[in-house]
């Protein structure tokens, strides 16, 4: 099954071989899907690759070779238009919960399709104990069900350990955070320390100052001037694998 803009890519590519017999480079394909970064570009590919449509060859420029083609899209050869295959998987950039025209698009007919899930960046690992260095870059997606995500845009972390236990959070879930750099007095926040250390802890306000309180009573509330915490996101769910 694929998304509508796996859709477009593989019909992209195939309309650019049968033309020019070459695929397209990078620069072209997000061009042509009117995306903003190659980032896009590259998830789409892969996920082309791992669904079997395509292979990409080792130690060569614009190395794709297309394995094998949706039936509509065989059919026609190539010449473009809209897939009938419902997506179950939203591409979406750094999270973003898919819109109503995009619910719209999906609802073809009546069908009972399963709950569409929306691809959420990691971006490296959290310190639920002692901060560890700032988030990283990103390092792979999950999968999140859109009810978990609202409006905005997400990503994850993977929780390195016990300081929020009593909050449910363990070390080893992957933690889903809505991006923001506002708080509440009792959210869990993703909190930047001193521009250098990232901490996942409650946020609460206190006279001038700044707590950030664990959930396990091994550790002790750090508390800090306004100046040195910079929260970066709203804990909204959490992923746990048994």
């Amino acid at each position: 099954m694929l998304t509508p803009k796996q859709y477009e890519l593989l019909n992209f590519i195939h309309q650019r071989v049968r033309e020019r017999g070459i695929p397209p480079s990078y620069d072209e394909m997000k061009e042509a899907l009117g995306l903003r970064s190659k980032s896009g570009i590259h998830r789409l590919i892969t996920a082309l690759e791992e669904r079997g449509f395509i292979r990409r060859l080792p130690h060569r420029a614009r190395a794709i070779e297309i394995v094998r083609l949706p039936e509509t899209l065989a059919g026609r050869g190539g010449a473009g238009g809209r897939s009938p295959f419902l997506p179950d998987v939203i591409e979406g950039g750094l999270g973003r919960a898919p819109g109503a025209m995009e619910a719209a698009d999906t609802q073809l007919g009546e069908l009972n399709e399963p709950p569409r899930a929306v691809v959420v960046p990691v971006m490296g690992r959290i310190a639920a104990g002692v901060p560890i260095s700032a988030i990283q870059d990103h390092t792979h997606d999950v999968l999140a069900p859109p009810e978990m995500l609202g409006n905005g845009e997400h990503f994850a972390l993977e929780v390195r350990g016990d300081s929020m236990i009593e909050a449910g959070i363990l070390d080893g879930d992957t933690v889903i955070i809505r991006r923001t750099n506002a708080a509440q007095n009792g959210d869990i926040v993703v909190a930047l320390v001193d521009d250098e250390e990232a901490t996942l802890k409650r946020f609460r306000r206190k006279g001038g100052s700044i707590a950030l309180e664990a959930a396990n009573p091994a550790y002790e509330t750090r508390i800090f001037g306004p100046d040195r915490v910079k929260v970066q996101g709203r804990l909204v769910g959490l992923l746990r694998r048994y």
